[in-house]
């Protein structure tokens, strides 16, 4: 028998077989038997073999098994925390992290879409009263089209304040954006400086979003009304875009008119919080932080401080309309930046 064993591995060795090709990898796969293997076979028969094979597979099958199982649970965990905490934590390759912001009492800052250093006092001691008269053909086409626009709103949301100030807030967003972004590529062409323009109309546009936030926390828009928000956003986006195109001063002078509307309209509300025909609700927590408003704040503190805010863009509009009626340019006179 031995005699049997040592010509087997000399042949082997003669032939040049690779030492690799007798070395179990534990899968189920013919090859030939080990010498090892051999002198089981011809010891204890086929059966001390087949189970040594076996506990090889077997041990393969619990490593694998236990891997699968430990990959499961930490994803169950993760998605556990995920859901206690109610935020996502997202990996990055490129080692972006959010800072970890507090408030000044110590709470976790809860808000991603604007940081506390973004957030004001509203100034209050505005006049509320002041209005343009309409002096040239420009000014009172300007006047006379936002009143048209009045009407229409009037006729459709009669005295619903809460949705009105919804539709008012999508249309008032919309202008400081599109008058930022085409001073923006102005300056890119024509390699100037804007005088701090493009900052203050983005302010604006940010700002009036901000209006927007804080009215969707208190009402709720149907389904309809969000179609509306739709339609009136396509209509609108591309006229001002033409209008600023052709005439920048006529576009603020109407974004002024329309900011005196605004101011009127908020007047209206707080008329009808007072005289208690709406409730004076608390007020929404993201309107608390951005407006640094008390813990105790309603629905009157926020219109207040958003009719404020109102008649400040309806000032800054004017003022840039009168420059462009003064032959000059806007990046020719400062730009009210941090004027809400």
């Amino acid at each position: 028998m031995n005699r049997v064993v040592l010509r087997s591995v000399v042949g082997g060795l003669v032939n040049g077989r690779s030492c690799n090709r007798y070395i179990s990898t534990a899968v189920a796969v013919a090859r030939p038997l080990e010498s090892s293997e051999f002198l089981s076979r011809q010891n204890g028969g086929v059966l001390g073999a087949v189970q040594w094979r076996s506990r090889m597979l077997m041990s393969t099958s619990s490593s694998s098994g236990q891997a699968t199982s430990l990959a499961e649970k930490e994803q169950k965990e993760e998605k556990e925390s995920t859901n206690g905490n109610n935020s996502v934590d997202v990996s990055s390759y490129w080692g972006i992290q959010g800072p970890k912001i507090r408030r000044e009492d110590g709470t976790e800052w809860p808000w991603n879409c604007f940081k506390p250093w973004e957030t004001y006092e509203a100034d209050l001691s505005i006049d509320l009263s002041k209005h343009h008269v309409p002096k040239t053909f420009l000014d009172r086409v300007a006047f006379r089209t936002v009143k048209s626009l009045r009407v229409l709103s009037d006729l459709y949301f009669q005295q619903r304040h809460g949705c009105h100030a919804m539709m008012l807030e999508t249309v008032a967003a919309v202008p400081g954006m599109v008058g930022g972004m085409l001073l923006h590529l102005k300056s890119l062409r024509k390699f100037e400086h804007s005088g701090g323009w493009i900052k203050a109309l983005l302010e604006e546009a940010e700002n009036e979003r901000m209006h927007l936030m804080t009215v969707v926390e208190l009402v709720k828009p149907a389904w309809h009304e969000r179609l509306l928000v739709l339609a009136v956003q396509g209509v609108f986006f591309n006229a001002f875009f033409g209008l600023y195109l052709a005439s920048p001063k006529l576009a603020h002078r109407v974004v002024g008119y329309l900011e005196e509307e605004a101011v009127f309209s908020y007047t209206e509300y707080l008329k009808d919080i007072e005289n208690g025909k709406i409730e004076n609700v608390k007020a929404p927590e993201i309107a608390i932080d951005y407006w640094r408003l008390p813990k105790g704040a309603t629905l009157h503190d926020v219109i207040t401080v958003i009719r404020a805010d109102e008649a400040h863009h309806r000032d800054v509009n004017h003022f840039a309309s009168d420059i462009h009626f003064q032959g000059k340019q806007l990046r020719d006179a400062p730009a009210p930046l941090g004027y809400h």
